[in-house]
């Protein structure tokens, strides 16, 4: 039995820690390093001093004799590897899930009837319920829900659940009811759509822009509440390994609270944040620029657009209709001229553009859009596409010639398998989750998980970037195998390339001479088990800046 300790102190609002005196080293050894540099691909030790940098990586007698009052750090022959760093995540939305019914994985209407029943029981009778993950593409029939199904269990209690993607959302009648709207009719919402029967009423689900149509009714949660959903989702994140997250779209009152806990020693890992595009934080940036905290665990230097929605609710923008769906092309969340203009202003902000593009259409109005609204400075901002997930073969190559980050998710991959071909057919589909396609042009892949939308566990997504298989190694050889990543294309996608994709390669991503010793212990070798060895591997302890921020021990 295994239990786990986090160190890291919940929000002490004592002020930061005081200056250390970085002359105190640690030696760590008796451990397989692999430190995703093209210098030393493996060593067997390492010193990093008090303060954090790593002063030396090589063999572990030389240095030893180098550093001979080094404190020793023997890891028994464990396995170490860079702090893994989630390129695409959303740090406030894991936790909010985390507080809210936990709906992933559910294979059934009546199964998340079930969650909701039991996480009922745990609020306030004046509460609405709320929760998230569900899919109906794990459901026999793959038929959107509806409202009366949550009305047998919840009549008169508003119930907002949001899907997996994030890009719908399920309500019951009590809900609607709240947001005081005729949702009979025909009807739609620039941007979403909401879901009528043969008689035009709404049958509870929502989509993209439409989702505001009740969202904005919701209670907002309290102070509290936020505090709680935060210490939990940083909780989650030093578990699985993660020493940094990118947050994809962050509100201007989300980076205040995350500057509050860093100003107060609280924040034990880095937060790459992109301003949400359509908000007071990007005036933020845009107004008194670039920010990154002295220690380098906040940083805010790009912005967070949305071309499309998904894919698992046909929402993602095709060239041609959806295989599955004669006639129906997805949604645009942003007209191509609002869309490149949004991008001029962000240049003139001297912002990084991350833009959410799913569908081959969506990729094309960013490509396109990139190329107008940048011009001849779009290679030189790093600029990134979002998931990248269905791309037209002919723009491949766009990628490549405007310097931009294709940033990918392996874990959808592996949970869209099942019915992405259905969605966009044989042909469209050999542009899908094509990251091989990406790396033989050069174009450099940033990956991440997309939590909570996936799992936030990073070697979930390594195990699917190298084997295209699901859990019960499922399909044979994996899907679409030609486009299977090396183990050292993982490694690095969720590392030091995630790093260059935040301009942190300096700083971290790889264990380097000179770099913040932020790293991971592994109970396995992920480098060279079995691929499913790779489920079976425990994090055992996770550093940040030469501190020791989380650890896994034995229970006696």
């Amino acid at each position: 039995m295994l239990t786990s300790q986090l160190l890291w102190p919940i929000l002490a609002l004592t002020g930061p820690a005081p200056e250390a005196d970085c002359g105190a080293q640690t030696l760590v050894h008796d451990a397989v390093i692999h430190t995703a540099s093209d210098r030393q691909a493996v060593a067997d030790a390492m010193v990093f001093d008090q303060c954090g940098k790593i002063l030396a990586v090589g063999d572990h007698s030389s240095l030893a004799e180098t550093y001979p009052s080094a404190r020793s750090l023997s890891l028994s022959g464990k396995t170490v590897i860079p702090g893994f760093i989630d390129a695409h995540a959303h740090v406030m939305g894991l936790g909010q899930s985390l507080m809210t019914a936990d709906l992933m994985d559910s294979q059934s209407v009546s199964e998340v009837l079930e969650r909701l029943n039991i996480f009922s029981k745990t609020l306030p009778e004046d509460a609405w319920v709320t929760g998230r993950g569900w899919d109906q593409n794990n459901w026999d029939g793959q038929a959107f829900p509806s409202r009366q199904q949550l009305d047998v269990l919840f009549p008169n209690t508003p119930v907002w659940l949001r899907r997996v993607d994030g890009h719908a959302a399920w309500a019951n009648t009590a809900a609607m009811k709240a947001a005081d709207r005729d949702f009979s009719g025909t009807w739609q919402v620039d941007g979403g759509q909401i879901i009528r029967d043969d008689t035009g009423q709404a049958t509870g689900v929502f989509i993209d822009q439409a989702m505001g149509l009740i969202e904005s009714h919701v209670p907002a949660p309290d102070e509290k509440f936020i505090t709680q959903a935060l210490n939990r989702a940083i909780s989650t994140m030093l578990g699985v390994g993660l020493t940094g997250v990118h947050e994809a779209g962050t509100a201007l009152e989300w980076f205040h609270l995350y500057q509050q806990y860093n100003d107060a020693g609280a924040l034990p890992l880095r937060l790459y944040v992109m301003a949400n595009g359509d908000g007071a934080m990007l005036e933020r940036l845009c107004t008194e620029g670039h920010y990154e905290a002295d220690n380098h665990r906040l940083v805010a230097r790009s912005v967070k657009l949305y071309m499309d929605g998904a894919l698992g609710s046909r929402g993602a923008a095709l060239l041609e209709p959806y295989s599955d769906q004669p006639g129906h092309m997805g949604l645009l969340l942003t007209e191509p001229e609002v869309f490149e203009s949004l991008v001029k202003r962000a240049a003139a902000c001297k912002l990084q553009v991350n833009t959410h593009a799913i569908g081959d259409r969506g990729n094309r109005v960013v490509l396109d859009g990139y190329e107008k609204g940048l011009g001849a400075s779009v290679t030189e901002g790093r600029h990134r596409i979002e998931h990248s997930q269905v791309v037209a073969l002919e723009d491949f190559k766009r990628f490549k010639s405007m310097g931009l980050i294709a940033s990918v998710q392996p874990t959808h991959a592996t949970s869209d398998m099942d019915w992405a071909e259905q969605r966009v057919g044989p042909e469209r589909v050999q542009g899908a989750y094509a990251w091989q396609r990406f790396i033989a042009l050069g174009v450099p892949l940033a990956l991440g998980s997309d939590f909570p939308v996936e799992r936030p566990d990073p070697l979930l997504g390594f195990y699917a970037a190298v084997s295209r298989q699901d859990t019960s190694a499922s399909p044979e050889g994996g899907w679409y195998p030609d486009q299977r990543l090396t183990r050292l294309q993982a490694l690095k996608g969720f590392t030091i390339d995630a790093a260059f994709a935040g301009f942190m390669e300096t700083i971290t991503g790889s264990l380097e001479v000179g770099k913040q010793a932020d790293f991971v212990v592994l109970s396995k070798d992920i480098m060279t088990v079995p691929s499913a060895e790779i489920l079976q591997t425990q994090v055992l302890q996770t550093w940040v800046d030469g501190q020791q921020m989380y650890l896994q021990t034995e229970a006696r």
